[in-house]
């Protein structure tokens, strides 16, 4: 019988939730060609299922940014947590795989260390950003940590941690997913507001805002806003309306309200607005010049101090990794209308910046490649190779005894 090594995957946000998926597909795919099975388990969303992970706790509305955001849900995530330490006693997996998502990850990595079951952290949390003092906590946590941007191992120099570039996964995945049939209009503008309520609440206003702004000298654009799932289109289509009761006396742009169709969107689209996040890499990766809006609760900017952490002097992913400005990013107050249509205008089609902006993207690209082999396979062997490894020195061990 073809021996059986037990992986757990963990997801707290939308991004981690695709990367889990492509994980487990590539260990599968691996095991396969060895002669081993998996049982992969974890913490995730629909991705991550439909991979046919068995989910132990759906993640798909855990994505809560912010000091005042996660104390409303507290008791949930400690219920959540006790849970998990529970099973992962009895369970006893070969390996856990922690994906970004650091407030209840990092916690988790403790709880597993004091019960010796291993801990492999991919996609580092920012910790050149702010909490600088994390870093000994996951030297001393995790066995491993997979980082998927250039700059990263040297952020865990000396500290004792195995730590490897593997690339970034979205490199693969926007890869898998091109369709060369699928045209850019240079009259389409995207507006990606964010994947959570608050930052839906706080950035669409604004970029409704903008889209107002940029139809008056250009009125041949029309504005798509891309959701990730129902309850996010709901609420758009709520400010929405109400945006539009407001502005009744003028002519509102074309602005058409999609779900679950980003790819596409990035492919079509002829440039974008977006939240800061996961989806600036994405969309870079895809093709698409954006401009980078974001805006915090004053309290939790206050406790962050993300205005004097910035790390490389930026917020936005595309302009730390290139260390320099790629897409044109604005924080909190600078977030406005006037702002942000100047900045668009300046990356349409025939913009002032658009030419470079594409060649920059480009850069980044190159830079994120996880090599021949592709980044989500790179990470897989990772993981693959230290079970393997860490099943040899249990034999060993028990050998001697």
């Amino acid at each position: 019988m073809a021996e059986i090594n037990k992986y757990w995957i963990f997801a707290g946000e939308a991004s981690g939730d695709i990367y889990g998926a492509r994980l487990a597909e590539e260990l599968r795919s691996l095991a396969a060609a060895s002669g081993r099975q998996v049982e992969i388990s974890g913490m995730g969303g629909p991705m991550m299922k439909q991979a046919g992970i068995n989910i132990l706790v759906d993640s798909s509305e855990l994505g809560v940014v912010g000091l005042i955001e996660v104390l409303k849900h507290i008791f949930k995530f400690i219920s959540i947590f006790f849970f998990l330490i529970k099973k992962a006693e009895a369970e006893r997996p070969d390996a856990i795989i922690l994906i970004d998502y650091p407030g209840f990850n990092l916690r988790f990595a403790a709880a597993m260390y004091r019960r010796k079951i291993p801990v492999i952290w991919y996609i580092s949390p920012h910790v050149w950003t702010w909490g600088k003092k994390r870093i000994p906590k996951l030297a001393r946590y995790c066995r491993k940590m997979l980082v998927i941007f250039p700059f990263e191992p040297e952020v865990y120099a000396n500290t004792g941690l195995d730590t490897v570039f593997v690339g970034h996964p979205l490199v693969d995945i926007v890869a898998l997913r091109h369709n060369q049939s699928i045209e850019r209009d240079p009259d389409t503008v995207l507006l990606l507001p964010g994947s959570r309520g608050m930052e839906i609440s706080r950035l669409l206003q604004p970029m409704l805002g903008t889209a107002l702004l940029l139809s008056r000298k250009h009125p041949n654009l029309k504005f798509v806003i891309s959701t990730p799932r129902k309850k996010i289109l709901n609420h758009c289509k709520e400010i929405l309306e109400k945006f539009a009761a407001a502005h009744a006396k003028e002519k509102l742009p074309e602005i058409q309200l999609v779900c679950g169709d980003t790819a596409y969107w990035q492919q079509r689209a002829g440039t974008g607005l977006a939240a800061s996040g996961t989806v600036t890499v994405e969309s870079a990766i895809a093709g698409l010049p954006l401009v980078v809006a974001y805006k915090l609760n004053f309290l939790t900017l206050l406790v962050a101090g993300i205005l004097v952490r910035l790390y490389r002097g930026f917020f936005t992913m595309v302009n730390i990794i290139a260390d320099k400005q790629i897409f044109e990013e604005y924080l909190q107050w600078k977030a406005s209308p006037a702002n942000l249509a100047a900045a668009v205008e300046r990356i349409l089609p025939g913009g002032e910046r658009r030419q470079e902006v594409e060649e920059q993207m480009k850069d980044v690209v190159r830079m994120l490649s996880g090599g021949s082999e592709g980044a989500c396979r790179k990470a897989a062997l990772e993981c693959f190779s230290f079970v393997m490894e860490e099943n040899k020195r249990k034999l060993l061990e028990q050998g001697k005894q």
